[in-house]
């Protein structure tokens, strides 16, 4: 993983209770029974070839089977995770229902050293987050997403 890069799109909203985020989260065996750092920001790998904002929003159809929105972005920057990817990030406002989401799949051996295979979904499920619960469920790394978000934000 060390080097990749990948590029997302975070979904905010304003509501009575303040902004919140949409979150996805992590699909497969390995997040299945957790909650901290197992949410992210819809992203994903892509070729260097590609524009940051162009795989943004291919993952995020792919990610979610839904058509990215359209709407003024907010640059959010880069951020590195622990494991040495590089994640790009802008904002969008919008609304989504997440009971509409339909995630795309990836397969992997399981379980390990079987040679059966599963598919899984990318994320297993979504949901919108005030930005204090954000911080304390999203990869540690992005949660820099949502420091900058608040800035930009009244």
């Amino acid at each position: 993983m060390k080097g990749t890069r990948s590029a997302g799109l975070l979904l905010f909203r304003h509501t009575a209770q303040g902004i919140e985020v949409l979150l996805g989260h992590m699909g497969g065996p390995f997040f299945a029974r957790r909650e901290s750092g197992a949410w992210t920001v819809p992203k994903g790998e892509y070729d260097p070839a590609e524009p940051a904002w162009e795989a943004a929003r291919r993952e995020f159809r792919e990610e979610l089977g839904l058509a990215p929105p359209d709407g003024k972005a907010i640059a959010l920057g880069e951020v590195r995770q622990a494991g040495g990817k590089t994640v790009t990030a802008w904002a969008v406002e919008a609304d989504l229902d997440p009971a509409a989401v339909v995630p795309g799949t990836f397969t992997m051996e399981w379980p390990p050293r079987s040679g059966r295979t599963a598919e899984f979904p990318e994320l297993d499920r979504v949901a919108w987050f005030p930005l204090d619960r954000a911080r304390e469920v999203i990869v540690s790394a992005q949660s820099a997403f949502l420091d900058r978000l608040a800035e930009h934000s009244p």
